[in-house]
């Protein structure tokens, strides 16, 4: 009867002691779950795209880091850091469910008044957080980087330039489809394509891949720039007056009504204009709130608010539409229309990218030794990404503009390569020709001022690539044009 009790008290100890090591087990999960280490991020965005020396820009930061590292740098022919700032206060905020196309109005981390100093120019802003992962688990040093950036404007425009580069910050937004849309389906949330992009938001930049390397190639060679954006010429355009010759370069896609306006009127007046850019004109966007955002509806037009007024002349879709009527041509002399791919979308992949000359003897040939027939450009692939063409007619394998779709009748086409549309890309255009070869056109027009196209978004890749030819034309069409 003794061992009674002592085989109650094992069962009992037994059970207490099995239900606790479940309890603690119980316990421990629920404080690992607690501790669990979170990831680790930092993104953010300038409070506007473009600044003049004296003014604040306002940094809206969201990192879930409890201070951060922040960098700021020009981007040159050599990339100058001009401002480290350590342990700025971080903290993480929320992401609106429209923030792609209405902004994050993330609150301001931190403020920059622009010192005199500052010249004008690409800034790249870097954003580092760092920890030491968890306090039980993950510990080690962890590091989260994004970036962002800013243009600094000159404060007294063509005091100390006389060239205006003024980059596609519009083609940025555009593409960029952070918090889940852009202006396209193939990089957005579900496929879907959004209508309206804010600049109030992390932004992407496409100016390492078309615009650094050209600004690198002419600081390099004594070509001082002042700098502006897209939206600069709808909001400052009275900067413009004090250039000799305004630069585009690269992917140059989004344009304003207003834009186009005060830069035609600018070469009407005696300004002239360099495109060493592609795709230039493209789509109409209209700008809002000031220009912290823009709205294209593009092959949507019909979903554009202005399509039921009948007045289709600020119709968000191709500048060429035949609703809108204003082709990119009567600005650039070339456009999307009867331009195309090369190296890309399928289209002309195993072709040289490369230009044919057409007649040499004109001065932006000069100096190079070309002859007629004669080809430049494919080391570098300097035709591509997309092209702009003119409509042509040929004749004994020579080709002449038709000067029937918008083309300035000045225009005089100097060199030319084939180009085409991708299927997908253009057979929702309801006056589209199916099966249409066009060309990226290099060629000049004078209406008031001069204007020289170079029809490719790669034309910078050959000054990047050093080809002497290339190198050569772009010299002869900055001193030409920009003095």
């Amino acid at each position: 009867m003794s061992h009674a009790p002592r085989r109650s008290s094992r069962r009992q100890f037994l059970h207490q002691t099995t239900t606790g090591l479940g309890a603690a087990a119980l316990l421990s999960t629920q404080l690992t779950k607690a501790q669990e280490v979170r990831p680790l991020f930092i993104e953010g965005y300038a409070g506007q795209v473009s600044y003049v020396a004296g003014e604040e820009v306002t940094f809206h930061v969201s990192t879930s880091a409890a201070t951060f590292t922040l960098e700021i740098a020009r981007l040159g022919a050599k990339t100058e850091v001009v401002l480290t700032k350590n342990g700025v206060a971080g903290k993480e905020y929320p992401v609106p469910d429209n923030a792609s196309s209405h902004g994050c109005a993330w609150p301001v981390a931190f403020t920059v008044k622009i010192p005199m100093t500052w010249h004008s120019g690409y800034y790249t802003v870097n954003l580092r957080a760092t920890d030491n992962g968890g306090k039980f688990v993950q510990r080690g040093k962890r590091q989260a980087e994004a970036s962002c950036f800013f243009v600094v404007r000159p404060t007294v425009p063509g005091r100390d330039a006389k060239m205006l580069l003024q980059l596609a910050t519009n083609t940025y937004n555009a593409y960029n489809n952070w918090g889940g849309f852009s202006l396209y389906a193939y990089n957005g949330r579900g496929g879907n394509q959004g209508h309206r992009v804010s600049f109030q938001r992390p932004p992407s930049s496409q100016f390492t891949r078309w615009e650094l390397p050209f600004v690198r190639w002419a600081e390099r060679n004594g070509y001082q720039l002042d700098y502006a954006v897209n939206s600069d010429l709808e909001f400052h355009p009275e900067l413009l007056a004090a250039y000799k010759v305004v630069l585009s370069v690269g992917h140059d896609e989004y344009w304003s009504a207003p834009m186009r306006d005060n830069l035609e009127k600018y070469i009407g007046a005696g300004g002239n204009v360099a495109f060493f850019s592609g795709n230039t004109c493209c789509w109409q966007v209209r700008s809002e709130e000031g220009g912290r955002a823009l709205t294209s509806w593009k092959q949507n037009y019909g979903q554009d608010p202005v399509f039921p007024s009948g007045d289709h002349k600020l119709l968000t879709s191709l500048w060429s539409h035949h609703l809108v009527k204003r082709p990119e041509n009567q600005l650039t002399g070339v456009g999307f229309l009867y331009g195309g791919y090369r190296k890309s979308h399928g289209q002309f992949m195993e072709e040289p990218a490369e230009y044919t000359v057409h007649q040499p003897e004109h001065w932006i040939f000069s100096g190079t030794g070309m002859k007629r027939g004669d080809k430049f450009g494919d080391k570098d692939t300097i035709v591509g990404y997309e092209c702009d063409g003119c409509e042509l007619l040929w004749q004994d394998g020579v080709p002449s503009p038709t000067y029937q779709d918008g083309t300035p009748k000045s225009f005089t086409l100097l060199a030319s390569c084939p180009a085409k549309w991708h299927p997908d890309d253009c057979e929702w255009y309801d006056r589209w020709e199916k099966g249409r070869v066009g060309n990226a056109c290099l060629g000049v027009y004078t209406r008031g001022g001069t204007v020289v196209t170079c029809g490719s978004t790669d034309w910078a890749h050959g000054l990047q690539g050093g080809d002497k030819i290339v190198e050569r034309v772009t010299k002869n069409v900055l001193e030409r044009l920009g003095k």
